[in-house]
């Protein structure tokens, strides 16, 4: 069974210590880097949500959804009032598992909950040939909106 939990001092190490396989490196930034994205955002207005996400008791990934401001200077039209999946990844042993899959019914539970304010609209974007994220997103119902935003095809989700 797959939980959301709190990034703690008592597991944050585990956290910073999960990683994907090399080939998807260029696909996500590190977790270490994206916990500290959220310290950033937190203090310049933004509403982050950094979670780990444990399969039972093993920590075997991570999110970041974040609402409204992202740190990106180029925002999709629908951003303001939005929540964002700025990050999400399964660590390279625990992949092909089902996990994500789970992870992402959590992640849209916990979103739909509102927990920094309204949105009509969950959006992500994510590398044109990372197959298996277009994939799992499509599947939960997102669709490109035809927006770019870093270079990225944008994918929204109507909550």
């Amino acid at each position: 069974m797959i939980t959301l939990r709190p990034i703690t001092l008592e597991n944050r190490r585990a956290i910073f210590n999960l990683e994907v396989s090399e080939d998807q490196r260029r696909f996500v930034a590190s977790n270490l880097s994206s916990v500290a994205s959220c310290y950033v955002l937190a203090t310049n207005g933004g509403h982050p949500f950094p979670f780990a996400i444990y399969a039972e008791e093993q920590p075997v990934g991570f999110i970041m959804l974040t609402y409204r401001i992202t740190g990106y200077d180029e925002l999709p039209s629908i951003a303001e009032d939005s929540y964002c999946i700025l990050r999400l990844m399964i660590d390279k042993q625990y992949q092909n598992r089902g996990y994500g899959r789970e992870a992402m019914i959590k992640i849209l539970e916990f979103t739909r909950t509102f927990p920094a304010g309204p949105a009509r609209y969950c959006w992500t974007c994510y590398e044109a040939d990372n197959v298996v994220a277009k994939k799992l997103y499509e599947s939960f119902g997102f669709r490109e909106s035809g927006e770019i935003s870093h270079n990225e095809p944008v994918t929204v989700l109507r909550l």
